[in-house]
Protein backbone atom coordinates (compact mmCIF):
# COMPACT_ATOMS: atom_id res chain seq x y z
CA UNK A 1 0.00 0.00 0.00
CA UNK A 2 1.10 3.56 -0.77
CA UNK A 3 -0.68 6.41 0.26
CA UNK A 4 -0.24 10.47 0.05
CA UNK A 5 -0.86 12.13 2.86
CA UNK A 6 -1.57 15.87 2.55
CA UNK A 7 -0.91 18.26 5.29
CA UNK A 8 -1.63 21.90 5.50
CA UNK A 9 0.97 24.65 7.05
CA UNK A 10 -2.13 25.37 9.41
CA UNK A 11 -1.71 21.85 10.83
CA UNK A 12 1.89 22.18 11.54
CA UNK A 13 1.11 25.59 13.71
CA UNK A 14 0.31 26.96 17.08
CA UNK A 15 -3.43 27.82 17.20
CA UNK A 16 -3.60 31.50 17.28
CA UNK A 17 -7.66 32.62 16.45
CA UNK A 18 -8.18 29.80 14.77
CA UNK A 19 -5.64 29.49 12.52
CA UNK A 20 -2.30 27.73 12.48
CA UNK A 21 0.92 29.56 12.82
CA UNK A 22 4.72 29.29 13.24
CA UNK A 23 5.42 25.90 13.57
CA UNK A 24 4.42 23.47 16.64
CA UNK A 25 7.38 21.43 17.35
CA UNK A 26 5.06 18.84 20.13
CA UNK A 27 2.27 18.92 17.05
CA UNK A 28 4.95 17.60 14.45
CA UNK A 29 6.51 15.01 16.86
CA UNK A 30 2.32 14.00 17.82
CA UNK A 31 1.97 13.62 13.80
CA UNK A 32 5.46 11.93 13.69
CA UNK A 33 4.51 8.92 15.52
CA UNK A 34 1.11 8.89 14.42
CA UNK A 35 2.65 8.37 11.30
CA UNK A 36 5.04 5.62 12.69
CA UNK A 37 1.73 3.60 13.89
CA UNK A 38 0.56 3.73 9.84
CA UNK A 39 3.97 2.18 8.72
CA UNK A 40 3.64 -0.64 11.09
CA UNK A 41 6.46 -3.31 12.21
CA UNK A 42 6.72 -5.20 9.03
CA UNK A 43 10.81 -5.65 8.07
CA UNK A 44 9.67 -6.06 4.54
CA UNK A 45 9.75 -2.76 2.97
CA UNK A 46 8.41 -4.35 -0.39
CA UNK A 47 5.24 -4.95 1.21
CA UNK A 48 5.05 -2.44 4.52
CA UNK A 49 2.90 0.63 3.78
CA UNK A 50 4.83 3.12 2.31
CA UNK A 51 3.60 7.03 2.74
CA UNK A 52 4.56 10.15 1.33
CA UNK A 53 3.64 13.67 2.61
CA UNK A 54 2.74 16.54 0.87
CA UNK A 55 2.90 20.01 3.35
CA UNK A 56 1.38 23.20 2.78
CA UNK A 57 2.71 26.38 3.98
CA UNK A 58 0.02 28.29 4.90
CA UNK A 59 1.51 28.21 8.53
CA UNK A 60 4.43 31.27 7.21
CA UNK A 61 2.69 32.25 4.22
CA UNK A 62 -0.32 31.95 1.84
CA UNK A 63 0.33 32.67 -1.27
CA UNK A 64 -3.56 33.61 -2.52
CA UNK A 65 -3.80 36.29 0.68
CA UNK A 66 -0.48 37.68 -0.30
CA UNK A 67 -1.31 37.76 -4.12
CA UNK A 68 -4.52 39.77 -3.52
CA UNK A 69 -2.35 42.47 -2.54
CA UNK A 70 -1.45 45.22 -4.53
CA UNK A 71 2.08 45.89 -4.72
CA UNK A 72 3.01 41.93 -4.58
CA UNK A 73 2.50 40.07 -7.75
CA UNK A 74 0.28 36.58 -7.43
CA UNK A 75 3.59 34.99 -9.16
CA UNK A 76 6.09 36.20 -6.45
CA UNK A 77 3.34 35.39 -3.82
CA UNK A 78 3.23 31.67 -4.83
CA UNK A 79 6.96 31.50 -4.86
CA UNK A 80 7.07 32.69 -1.07
CA UNK A 81 4.30 29.82 -0.84
CA UNK A 82 6.32 27.29 -1.52
CA UNK A 83 9.45 28.69 0.09
CA UNK A 84 7.46 28.10 2.98
CA UNK A 85 6.19 24.71 2.18
CA UNK A 86 10.00 24.09 1.64
CA UNK A 87 10.71 25.56 5.39
CA UNK A 88 8.14 22.91 6.67
CA UNK A 89 9.16 19.91 4.64
CA UNK A 90 12.46 20.41 6.55
CA UNK A 91 11.69 20.87 9.79
CA UNK A 92 9.34 17.82 9.68
CA UNK A 93 11.64 15.83 8.52
CA UNK A 94 14.19 16.38 11.22
CA UNK A 95 11.26 15.49 13.79
CA UNK A 96 10.39 12.61 11.84
CA UNK A 97 14.14 11.49 12.15
CA UNK A 98 14.29 12.24 15.86
CA UNK A 99 11.08 10.33 16.47
CA UNK A 100 12.67 6.96 14.82
CA UNK A 101 11.04 7.74 11.39
CA UNK A 102 13.17 6.99 8.71
CA UNK A 103 12.29 9.84 6.17
CA UNK A 104 13.65 11.69 3.17
CA UNK A 105 12.66 15.13 2.54
CA UNK A 106 12.97 16.13 -0.89
CA UNK A 107 11.84 19.45 -2.96
CA UNK A 108 10.22 20.50 -6.25
CA UNK A 109 12.10 23.58 -6.07
CA UNK A 110 15.58 23.59 -6.13
CA UNK A 111 17.47 24.59 -3.53
CA UNK A 112 20.29 22.03 -3.36
CA UNK A 113 22.03 23.68 -0.41
CA UNK A 114 19.12 23.01 1.81
CA UNK A 115 17.55 19.76 0.29
CA UNK A 116 17.66 17.10 -2.51
CA UNK A 117 15.68 17.67 -5.34
CA UNK A 118 12.77 15.98 -6.10
CA UNK A 119 13.05 13.58 -9.09
CA UNK A 120 11.02 10.12 -9.33
CA UNK A 121 14.14 7.88 -9.53
CA UNK A 122 14.94 9.16 -6.22
CA UNK A 123 11.48 8.80 -4.59
CA UNK A 124 11.58 5.34 -5.72
CA UNK A 125 14.98 4.19 -3.90
CA UNK A 126 13.47 5.85 -0.91
CA UNK A 127 10.50 4.23 -0.80
CA UNK A 128 12.59 0.63 -1.30
CA UNK A 129 14.66 1.67 1.51
CA UNK A 130 11.49 2.08 3.65
CA UNK A 131 11.73 5.93 4.36
CA UNK A 132 8.77 8.24 4.85
CA UNK A 133 8.90 11.16 1.79
CA UNK A 134 8.25 14.50 3.00
CA UNK A 135 7.97 17.06 -0.16
CA UNK A 136 8.35 20.99 -0.07
CA UNK A 137 7.94 23.06 -2.85
CA UNK A 138 4.39 22.02 -4.19
CA UNK A 139 4.84 21.42 -7.90
CA UNK A 140 7.82 23.68 -8.36
CA UNK A 141 5.16 26.48 -10.35
CA UNK A 142 3.00 29.06 -9.39
CA UNK A 143 -0.36 29.32 -9.77
CA UNK A 144 -1.09 25.16 -8.10
CA UNK A 145 -2.15 25.09 -5.05
CA UNK A 146 -0.71 22.03 -2.69
CA UNK A 147 -3.70 20.35 -2.83
CA UNK A 148 -3.43 20.14 -6.75
CA UNK A 149 0.00 19.20 -5.91
CA UNK A 150 -0.69 16.29 -4.01
CA UNK A 151 -2.96 14.87 -6.29
CA UNK A 152 0.08 15.15 -8.98
CA UNK A 153 2.54 13.55 -6.68
CA UNK A 154 0.07 11.14 -5.82
CA UNK A 155 -0.11 9.66 -10.05
CA UNK A 156 3.60 10.00 -10.73
CA UNK A 157 4.27 7.48 -7.71
CA UNK A 158 1.73 5.23 -8.34
CA UNK A 159 -0.06 5.93 -4.72
CA UNK A 160 -3.12 4.03 -4.38
CA UNK A 161 -5.46 6.59 -2.81
CA UNK A 162 -4.55 10.86 -1.17
CA UNK A 163 -5.39 10.99 2.34
CA UNK A 164 -6.21 14.38 3.19
CA UNK A 165 -5.80 15.41 6.47
CA UNK A 166 -8.38 18.13 7.62
CA UNK A 167 -9.45 19.95 10.96
CA UNK A 168 -12.91 18.07 10.55
CA UNK A 169 -14.24 14.29 9.90
CA UNK A 170 -14.78 14.72 5.99
CA UNK A 171 -17.00 16.09 3.54
CA UNK A 172 -19.79 17.89 4.99
CA UNK A 173 -23.13 19.28 3.10
CA UNK A 174 -22.27 22.36 4.59
CA UNK A 175 -19.60 23.78 6.49
CA UNK A 176 -19.54 22.59 10.45
CA UNK A 177 -18.20 24.87 11.79
CA UNK A 178 -20.69 27.06 10.72
CA UNK A 179 -24.45 25.17 10.07
CA UNK A 180 -25.28 23.09 12.90
CA UNK A 181 -27.89 21.21 10.35
CA UNK A 182 -24.80 20.57 8.07
CA UNK A 183 -24.17 16.62 8.40
CA UNK A 184 -21.68 14.36 7.15
CA UNK A 185 -21.56 12.70 3.92
CA UNK A 186 -19.40 9.00 3.95
CA UNK A 187 -19.11 9.03 0.65
CA UNK A 188 -19.35 11.10 -2.71
CA UNK A 189 -18.31 11.13 -6.23
CA UNK A 190 -15.71 13.34 -7.63
CA UNK A 191 -18.35 15.20 -9.86
CA UNK A 192 -20.77 15.84 -7.03
CA UNK A 193 -17.77 17.09 -4.95
CA UNK A 194 -16.68 19.23 -7.54
CA UNK A 195 -20.22 20.72 -8.57
CA UNK A 196 -21.44 21.44 -4.84
CA UNK A 197 -20.38 25.17 -4.01
CA UNK A 198 -20.41 24.57 -0.24
CA UNK A 199 -17.85 21.49 -0.61
CA UNK A 200 -14.56 23.31 -0.38
CA UNK A 201 -12.88 20.73 1.69
CA UNK A 202 -9.97 20.42 -1.33
CA UNK A 203 -9.41 22.57 -4.89
CA UNK A 204 -11.84 21.81 -7.31
CA UNK A 205 -8.77 21.51 -9.89
CA UNK A 206 -7.06 18.84 -7.45
CA UNK A 207 -10.75 17.02 -7.59
CA UNK A 208 -10.98 17.18 -11.41
CA UNK A 209 -7.22 15.68 -11.74
CA UNK A 210 -8.16 13.27 -9.27
CA UNK A 211 -11.31 12.24 -11.13
CA UNK A 212 -9.90 12.25 -14.81
CA UNK A 213 -7.71 9.52 -13.54
CA UNK A 214 -9.73 7.64 -10.81
CA UNK A 215 -7.47 8.02 -7.94
CA UNK A 216 -9.62 8.03 -4.83
CA UNK A 217 -9.53 10.59 -1.91
CA UNK A 218 -10.21 9.86 1.85
CA UNK A 219 -11.00 12.95 3.79
CA UNK A 220 -10.37 12.49 7.36
CA UNK A 221 -9.61 14.35 10.85
CA UNK A 222 -6.17 14.52 11.64
CA UNK A 223 -6.14 15.30 15.46
CA UNK A 224 -7.47 11.90 16.18
CA UNK A 225 -5.25 9.37 18.29
CA UNK A 226 -4.79 6.35 15.38
CA UNK A 227 -6.39 8.06 12.23
CA UNK A 228 -3.67 8.20 10.05
CA UNK A 229 -3.11 4.33 11.03
CA UNK A 230 -6.89 3.58 10.42
CA UNK A 231 -6.88 5.36 7.15
CA UNK A 232 -3.73 3.76 5.85
CA UNK A 233 -5.57 -0.08 6.98
CA UNK A 234 -8.51 0.75 4.70
CA UNK A 235 -10.93 1.50 7.88
CA UNK A 236 -14.08 3.46 6.72
CA UNK A 237 -13.59 6.80 8.19
CA UNK A 238 -13.97 10.17 7.33
CA UNK A 239 -15.26 10.52 3.53
CA UNK A 240 -14.05 8.84 0.83
CA UNK A 241 -14.15 10.41 -2.96
CA UNK A 242 -14.32 8.85 -5.73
Amino acid sequence: MRILLKVSGEQLGYDEGGKGVGFDVERAKWIAREVKKALGNSEDTASATQIAIMVGGGNFVRGAFFGNNNEIGQTTADNAGMLATIINATLLGDIFKSEGVPTAVLSNVSVPQVVDDFTYRRAESHFRKGRVIILGGGTGRPLVTTDTGAVNLALELKCDFVAKATKVDGVYTADPTTDPSATKIDQISYADAINDTKIRVMDKAALGMAGDNKLPIVVFELLQDGNIARVAAGEQIGTRIA
